[in-house]
């Protein structure tokens, strides 16, 4: 075990950077897999505590991986109290992103310390866990009487009944989600996270939905991931030759790939190109159907990128699409808005809740036939209409601005710890 406690910076240290106008916090930050040197949940992790920390006075429970560097050491001065992963469980790495047998051994240990900590006379004013993003874990902190804020959670959507014969190519583990809702409905650590939690952060409504019976506090939608700053803005007026469609992310059933494959099949008059981005389970499926309906000039798969070739990518693409009909989140999403780009996504989940009319086309999935007609009449409108194009990547921009900046994240998590404070005062007065 490695456990670190680093100086705290100076409030004036954190309000310099921040221009906070409240008071600060003595603020929990319950971050599993917290890690500025890895993607996913665990770089999501990192970028809350980063802002956080800056702003106030923070202390952060979390694990790391073996073979990466400690949080302690990616944000030095910042008291951080971490364990090291236990051995053996990483070397599966997707089996360990979904399942996470790392989790309990670190709820036991962040739970014992909380508890020590606030035996020794120490007080938080309000913790908040924000990871891990699925609905199945029970947060540490929950029944220790510190006011908490869960979330962004999301995930454990089921996919639509019509594409459930395709999914052949998706691991044995993916199945694991469904075993969430009977979770939720028996699992009495689960239950009880959710029902003190102050507030729980859901990535879109849907996650209300899937909480079912569940007596929430307070339910609000924040997305799990977010853009730093906007790119600088790509000018794609007046661009020669075809109209290039891009895909960035992983190639599995449910992003829907083989279905914009299918929707291109549908477009043959139309003069457009179609960039994947990515690696994955269904790439060959992917490969395959390309080749079968004679595609293979207007589709190239890249596999998988640095990060600063796939930045080229979204500034030489004219629309992203992404038709993941199970996405839980989609930080690419954002990504694509930034860069100015009009959008066709699924209607489900994370992307139906971020993208609206103002920058993209939500297409609802009922079965393969189906959507693959409904994302080629989509993608026909923006392929047909250079301006309205033009017209939804500027709301693109706009719109990320309002929800996907981590600053403005960060602002309005800061104004639910302030309430869920005030109604946790409210709760022991009344007791």
């Amino acid at each position: 075990m490695h456990n670190k406690t680093a100086r705290i910076r100076r409030p004036a240290d954190r309000e310099e950077v921040s221009g906070y106008g409240e008071r600060m916090l003595k603020l929990l930050l319950i971050a599993p897999t917290c890690d500025g040197q890895d993607v996913g949940e665990s770089l999501s992790g990192y970028r809350w505590a980063r802002q956080l920390a800056a702003r106030h006075d923070t202390t952060i429970l979390t694990y790391y991986k073996r073979g990466h560097v400690p949080l302690s050491r990616q944000l030095p001065g910042i008291r951080v109290i971490e364990w090291e992963e236990p051995p053996g469980l990483g070397r599966a790495e997707r089996l360990n992103s979904m399942v996470k047998p790392a989790y309990m051994p670190f709820y036991v240990r962040a739970r014992r310390w909380i508890r020590t900590t606030l035996a020794h006379g120490e007080r938080f004013d309000v913790a908040h866990q924000p990871a891990p993003l699925a609905i199945r874990y029970p947060s540490p902190i929950a029944g220790l009487g510190i006011p908490f804020v869960l979330g962004p959670v999301g995930g454990s959507l089921k996919s639509p009944q019509g594409f459930a014969g395709e999914e052949g190519t998706n691991p044995w583990y993916v199945g694991l989600r469904g075993l969430d809702g009977l979770r939720l409905r028996h699992d009495l650590l689960l239950r009880r996270t959710y029902q003190q939690a102050g507030c729980v952060l859901g990535i879109g409504p849907y996650v209300r939905d899937l909480l079912g019976d569940l007596d929430i506090r307070r339910f609000e939608v924040m997305s799990d991931s977010g853009l730093e700053r906007l790119p600088e803005p790509a000018d794609r007026t007046g661009r020669p030759g075809p109209v290039r469609l891009l895909y960035v992310g992983r190639l599995v059933r449910t992003k829907g790939v083989r279905d914009a494959i299918r929707a291109l099949g549908l477009m043959r008059e139309r003069a457009v190109r179609l960039d994947v981005v990515g690696d994955g389970f269904d790439r060959d499926a992917c490969e395959v159907l390309a080749g079968q309906l004679g595609l293979g000039e207007r589709i190239a798969f890249h596999g998988w990128l640095p990060r600063l070739r796939v930045e080229e990518f979204y500034r030489s693409a004219d629309v992203f699409v992404f038709p993941s009909y199970r996405e839980p989140g989609g930080n690419v999403i954002f990504e694509a808005m930034g860069h100015g780009l009009p959008l066709v996504v699924s209607d489900r989940g994370g992307p139906g809740a971020a993208v609206d009319e103002s920058c993209g086309i939500r297409v609802h999935p009922g079965s393969p036939e189906q959507y693959a007609r409904d994302l080629a009449s989509a993608l026909a409108r923006l392929v047909g209409e250079p301006s309205w194009r033009l017209a939804l990547g500027q709301g693109a921009r706009r719109r990320v601005s309002a929800v996907g900046l981590w600053e403005t994240k960060v602002q309005q998590a800061e104004s639910i710890y302030e309430e869920v404070m005030a109604d946790g005062s409210r709760l022991v007065n009344q007791g």
